[in-house]
């Protein structure tokens, strides 16, 4: 007797191959992500470089500088660096939306079987490192707990520019599971920050934004991308999530959310596909690297870096992110595996598997995000927790390029097998056999 379950109920392969569309989209995302992903690193380098150096002072008044300081009433007097925060992060946040909305209604993540490997991931690299961020904390005191969750997100554009660094042959099952576990996760960051970093509440403006987000809504279910239009709705309801004291990229949420994903009968790519194309190139190569220049500018001229190394809100930070993220992930992807008697597609191992968790805890335009709601931007812990998620990012990348780089010549021959196209009609052989 077979302890096997039905093959009907069984979970399919972890990590394998999705469908030929899927692929073609994926890659279009990693390329765009992972150029996105060094313009992140390019800002937040000018950035750390400039903090540090005789020209502060310069730095300092940019990012503080406020370009419409009449706009108190309408709570838009807001300086360059809440601008990228709360403005540029927004178009991040909608492309976030499109993306997610789009996993679930056309995406591999609509068959429950294939989102639950994510989703249980996701999960788990968010509640290990808030539970060795609260570990560390309460041991000290507790007087950092509001920094909680800190170093519960992944940065996919860092991590994509270092995955293509050290390994560009990693197997596309491997890429595809970090750019849907980064989705996810974003998904969680979404209601962890309009749950748990919401101040000064104003129910009325949050029920005005209903409206100009329900006429974009109307407008798009209907196909009518009139620019003229659609942009004045998105910065109207922007404008009004805001003055409520919700999170303002939490309205770039929304709006992605309601965008059609599935074309018109006559075929074609769905309006949130298109829109994601759009827009995605504007978000990796504006918004993020912008928001990393005025959020990573930490400066450590003076500083006392053996208080800051012991500090716990910074050795909470780090943890989360080097120790909880890669246990988390790692560690819920193989309990699961364990307990649904699932399998590693055959190209890929375990060890793969646990430098992909390593790289997952690159923590940084979320975490900077959520430390600057947490404990107020400019702020002696804000800048403190900037200095933890640099410090964090930094070793989980270095860690983790320790696992993937032994593993660049196995992706290298497993990429050549299935890039091969003998008959030249565009498509790997190897998506032509399993249909046969």
């Amino acid at each position: 007797m077979t302890n096997r379950a039905p093959a009907s109920r069984r979970l399919p392969r972890l990590l394998s191959r999705r469908s030929w569309p899927e692929t073609r989209f994926l890659a279009d995302v990693l390329r765009t992500e992972t150029v996105g992903g060094g313009l992140l690193l390019l800002g937040a380098v000018v950035a750390l470089l400039w903090a540090n150096s005789p020209w502060r002072a310069g730095y300092s008044a940019l990012a503080g500088w406020v370009p419409w300081p009449g706009g108190a009433p309408l709570h838009l007097d807001l300086s360059m660096a809440a601008w990228a925060a709360d403005g540029l992060l927004a178009i991040f946040f909608f492309v976030v939306g499109l993306e997610l909305k789009r996993e679930f209604v056309a995406g591999d993540l609509r068959d429950p079987r294939r989102a639950a490997l994510p989703v249980v991931a996701a999960l788990g690299g968010m509640l290990l490192p808030a539970l060795c961020y609260l570990t560390v904390n309460l041991a000290a005191g507790g007087t950092g707990l509001r920094g909680w969750a800190i170093p519960t997100a992944t940065d996919i554009a860092f991590a994509l520019a270092v995955l293509a660094v050290v390994s560009s042959h990693l197997p596309q099952g491997l890429r595809a599971f970090l750019l849907t576990l980064a989705v996810v996760d974003d998904l969680f960051a979404i209601i962890i920050i309009a749950v748990f970093y919401t101040a000064g509440f104003h129910l009325l403006p949050l029920l005005g934004a209903l409206v100009p987000i329900a006429v974009f809504a109307l407008l798009v279910q209907r196909r009518r991308t009139w620019w003229w239009a659609l942009l004045p709705l998105a910065g109207l309801a922007w404008a009004l999530v805001h003055a409520s004291g919700v999170h303002a990229t939490v309205a770039g949420v929304l709006l992605g959310f309601a965008v059609p994903v599935l074309p018109r009968r006559g075929g074609g790519l769905g309006l949130a596909e298109r829109l994601e194309h759009r827009w995605r190139p504007v978000s990796a190569g504006l918004a993020v690297p912008v928001f990393a220049f005025f959020a990573a500018g930490v400066s450590l001229v003076d500083v006392d870096l053996a208080g800051l190394l012991t500090d716990p809100v910074v050795i909470g930070v780090v943890a989360g992110l080097v120790i909880g993220k890669a246990v988390g992930v790692f560690g819920s992807t193989f309990l699961l595996a364990r307990f649904t008697r699932a399998e590693l597609d055959e190209d890929i191992t375990w060890a793969d598997l646990f430098g992909l968790a390593l790289l997952a805890g690159i923590g940084f335009t979320v975490s900077l995000l959520i430390g600057e709601l947490a404990f107020g931007a400019g702020s002696l812990e804000d800048d403190r927790v900037k200095a933890a998620v640099l410090l964090g990012s930094l070793l989980s990348a270095l860690l983790a390029s320790v696992v993937l780089v032994r593993r660049n010549r196995v992706y290298r021959r497993i990429s050549e097998r299935e890039s091969r196209d003998s008959d030249g009609d565009g498509v790997p052989d190897v998506y032509q056999e399993e249909l046969r």
